[in-house]
């Protein structure tokens, strides 16, 4: 990794080998839905949008709608993510035309101006995203409330962004989007000492930073889980098509509790893959759950963050099987791993499929490039993503037995899901925040 004098930290990987004659940029920026301003949730979130505004651009600016428009003429794609603690730009051109590409990217940085207009447009677009949103980041955000008190979705809230000024867009903006706040990584068929050339050219003026520490540092400030002890949290019903239930705990720490949150990782692959699925069956067979779902980390990305994240079971509930009825059979599920000793065989299949998912996004450029960003931006002291099959290939049957066992004793969330039409509050809305799902057009 090299670092401009300005701050800005650069990744180069040359894989020709399966970059095949193309080039992936990621642009990881330590600002997400954690430093939204108070009254304004969401701000990150549009900002996010007003670099690919939809009116007000032009091909004579590189900012906004002239970006995509070049990248898409130039036969390349663009899309980006917002998260609590980041947000990410990633765009995939032919290798040939990178130079174009970086020169783009910096562009739309050093030319970022919005209109009031294109604001106004942008909040609305957000607005629809927020009203669209998924059951499954509902839950996810009724139990990061409950576990950490303040913590709050990444995607906004339509209120608060609806008399949001160009003024406050630009000032946050010129605080948050800084060169040292921020993570170049290019990944593809690349020369990197070309690359390193262009990017000294074209990003020099990008993302001058203010007095040192004036802001807050990437991960610097993590929320306090509510308490430690078994403390069970019910919080307000949710609608769903179905009756159920979702179940939250809190994760370790990625960064300074890596082999707990790795443990908790294989044993949401153990519990959703092999333990849980012989009991969703159908009612008529005299089962009580009708489905189960298990994720660690929001719709699944573990180590996709740096911020507090959890682990989050939806259990569907038979008819006649109550809400407690309903936990107790996840806890007992819980017991039986810590009993083990969890089986080699069930233990290398958890493992086994979490390396075959890495390995396969570990071919995509993009995903790739946002890996390098995100582990250099918000998991200091890391080796980087090529590190992770050793790590996980080292978590072992005991450790994932002790990751269950802190799922029994630590907080939870119970939040009964029922068919039935319950008002959403705004703040509860979805969040932006699965792969590939940016707020791009």
């Amino acid at each position: 990794m090299s670092v401009l004098p300005g701050g800005l930290r650069v990744c180069v990987e040359s894989v020709p080998q399966y970059g095949r004659g193309l080039a992936a940029v990621a642009l990881t920026v330590a600002a997400g839905g954690d430093d939204d301003p108070a009254g304004r949730h969401g701000t990150a979130h549009l900002v996010e949008h007003l670099m690919f505004p939809r009116s007000g651009g032009g091909s004579a600016d590189p900012a906004g709608e002239g970006y995509a428009a070049l990248v898409a003429g130039a036969g390349g794609v663009c899309n980006a993510e917002t998260h609590r603690d980041h947000t990410v730009f990633h765009t995939t051109v032919p290798a040939e035309l990178l130079p174009e590409a970086l020169a783009w990217e910096a562009g739309r940085l050093l030319g970022f101006a919005p209109t009031e207009d294109v604001i106004r447009t942008e909040t609305d677009v957000i607005g629809e995203e927020i009203r669209g949103a998924g059951d499954a980041g509902r839950y996810w955000e009724s139990a990061l409330g409950a576990l950490y008190p303040g913590s709050r979705d990444s995607f906004g809230t339509a209120a608060e962004l609806a008399g949001i000024t160009a003024g406050e867009v630009e000032a946050f903006f010129r605080a948050h989007y800084t060169a040292p706040r921020m993570v170049l990584s290019v990944v593809g068929d690349v020369d990197p000492a070309r690359v390193m050339a262009v990017v000294r050219e074209v990003f020099g003026g990008v993302g001058v930073p203010r007095a040192a520490g004036e802001l807050r540092a990437a991960g610097e400030a993590r929320a306090a889980v509510v308490a430690r002890a078994a403390t069970e949290i019910r919080t307000a019903p949710l609608p769903a098509a179905r009756p159920g239930v979702a179940v939250g705990h809190p994760l370790p720490d990625p960064v300074a509790e890596r082999p707990a949150y790795l443990a908790q990782a294989v044993l949401a692959q153990v519990l959703g893959r092999s333990r849980l699925p012989v009991l969703a069956r159908s009612a008529r067979d005299g089962h009580r759950l009708t489905s189960a779902t298990v994720t660690c980390g929001y719709h699944g990305q573990w180590l996709a963050s740096a911020a507090p994240d959890l682990t989050l079971a939806v259990l569907g509930r038979a008819p006649g099987t109550e809400v407690g009825a309903a936990v107790d059979i996840w806890r007992s599920v819980l017991r039986a791993v810590t009993d083990g000793p969890l089986p080699e065989a069930e233990h290398r299949r958890a493992v086994n499929s979490l390396l075959v998912a890495w390995h396969r996004q570990a071919d995509s450029l993009p995903t790739r490039a946002v890996a390098l960003g995100r582990d250099a931006l918000l998991l200091p002291g890391s080796a980087g993503p090529d590190a992770l099959p050793t790590e996980l290939r080292r978590t072992t049957p005991a450790e994932v037995a002790a990751a269950a066992r802190a799922l029994l004793e630590g907080p939870v969330t119970v939040t009964e899901l029922a068919p039935q039409a319950v008002t959403i509050p705004a703040a509860q809305a979805g969040t932006e925040l699965a792969p590939q799902k940016g707020t791009v057009g």
